[in-house]
């Protein structure tokens, strides 16, 4: 039993370095050339997965609403934070951390990258023309986003890498995979 275990570990281990070598007794907390860009992109897709939920809901929300752009960007923005740290929590209470502990880490696993992505998202929907004032159902609005997405992907993740090379950002959240 224990050994499988230890076998599901490395799996998991390898799964976020991009290889199937683990690094036994190796903590997280890595040298920056050890980051593998697979992992980095990983750490993104998963911040991107709960900023997209939060945004498309904000708008869905706003629109429905009848609110102006800003306030539907403003509730977009808080739901973005709000799902991008709900999926770390939910990630790390599973493996058994309290809840008071899984805040702590989801704060500092997913702060600066949301607050890069929602930058870089919105900061591109801005400069997208008719882009903010295009309804749910226009394809401007709908490849407005996903354009803005991808952009934000792009820039966000060196961002990442650069963080779990420091034992920060999603390295945070690796290292109770390990238990």
């Amino acid at each position: 039993m224990q050994h499988e275990a230890h076998t599901e570990h490395h799996d998991h281990h390898a799964d976020h370095h991009g290889n199937g070598q683990g690094h036994h007794g190796h903590e997280h907390g890595q040298a920056p050339g050890e980051v593998s860009w697979s992992m980095a992109m990983k750490a993104t897709l998963h911040c991107l997965t709960g900023c997209a939920i939060g945004e498309v809901l904000g708008m869905i929300i706003g629109t429905a609403l009848g609110w102006g752009n800003a306030r539907t960007m403003v509730l977009a923005i808080v739901l973005a934070f709000f799902f991008g740290y709900s999926l770390t929590l939910w990630a790390v209470v599973r493996v058994g951390l309290s809840l008071k502990a899984a805040i702590g880490v989801a704060l500092a696993a997913d702060t600066l990258s949301i607050t890069v992505m929602e930058i870089v998202d919105n900061g591109v929907l801005l400069m997208v023309p008719g882009a903010m004032d295009a309804h749910l159902s226009d394809a401007l609005f709908w490849g407005a986003l996903a354009f803005a997405f991808l952009v934000a992907f792009v820039i966000t993740t060196p961002v990442n890498k650069w963080m779990i090379g420091r034992g920060k950002g999603h390295a945070v959240v690796h290292q109770y995979h390990q238990h």
